[in-house]
């Protein structure tokens, strides 16, 4: 453990997430607290993934980023979203990023199955991407929205609700992360495949129980990325 702390990367990757948390708080992208927790997280990933990990979570943010900034506007019109002027806190952080740091933890405590618990981190960050996508982008470039229930035609913005373009959008951002985990390959296709099934997941759960007010945003997004992760081994060990 020691070595994390006199690794020239690690020393490196710590100044980097310093210098962000900084830059996240003064543009009130995120909180205090959301900031130090995101630096932890990132800072975990990177003693355990080493760069590919870095680069997951640093094409998770911008991307992010840029697709709730996309025609934010015409977002707040069909779905108003709190908490725009002080950035997001520390549980919506830990909804998307918690299940990564997670894994993160257990690969440093089990060392001897760490490329399992990596694996689980790809898939929970492809899931965590393939849903702010589809969410912020379907909702803009979707054209019919149904309910993943029921299959009928709904509203725009509702919980639970999907169009085939915001889910195409959702596969992409999956396939990104895959890709920069493992490259063109079966891997890589799993850990696709794993996004997009944690993404159905978060709307049969927005659907299900979070349109009921039985659970919050928060978690529909740690339990989808959970879900992601557990479905990603459970591919990876039967055809693997």
């Amino acid at each position: 453990m020691a070595l994390i702390f006199t690794d020239p990367f690690l020393q490196i990757v710590l100044l980097l997430l310093l210098f962000l948390m900084a830059v996240c708080v003064k543009n009130k992208k995120l909180t205090l607290y959301a900031a130090v927790t995101a630096a932890l997280i990132g800072f975990l990933v990177a003693a355990t993934a080493g760069l590919k990990g870095i680069l997951m979570l640093g094409v998770f943010f911008v991307l992010s980023v840029l697709a709730t900034s996309h025609k934010k506007k015409e977002k707040q019109l069909i779905h108003p979203v709190s908490g725009e002027k002080t950035g997001r806190n520390a549980l919506q952080v830990l909804a998307n990023g918690g299940v990564a740091g997670i894994t993160a933890i257990l690969s440093l405590l089990n060392p001897e199955n760490k490329e399992y618990y990596l694996f689980m981190m790809a898939a929970s960050l492809a899931s965590a991407l393939a849903d702010t996508l589809s969410s912020e982008l379907g909702m803009v470039y979707g054209k019919r929205f149904y309910n993943i229930i029921t299959f009928k035609r709904e509203a725009n913005g509702l919980d639970g609700v999907i169009s085939l373009e915001g889910t195409i959008i959702g596969a992409i951002g999956a396939g990104i992360i895959a890709l920069i985990y493992a490259g063109f390959g079966q891997i890589a296709f799993i850990i696709a495949i794993a996004g997009v099934l944690g993404n159905f997941s978060d709307s049969l759960l927005g659907g299900l129980l979070e349109r009921k007010h039985l659970i919050g945003n928060n978690m529909v997004n740690f339990l989808n990325t959970s879900f992601a992760a557990i479905a990603g081994l459970l591919l990876y060990l039967l055809f693997l």
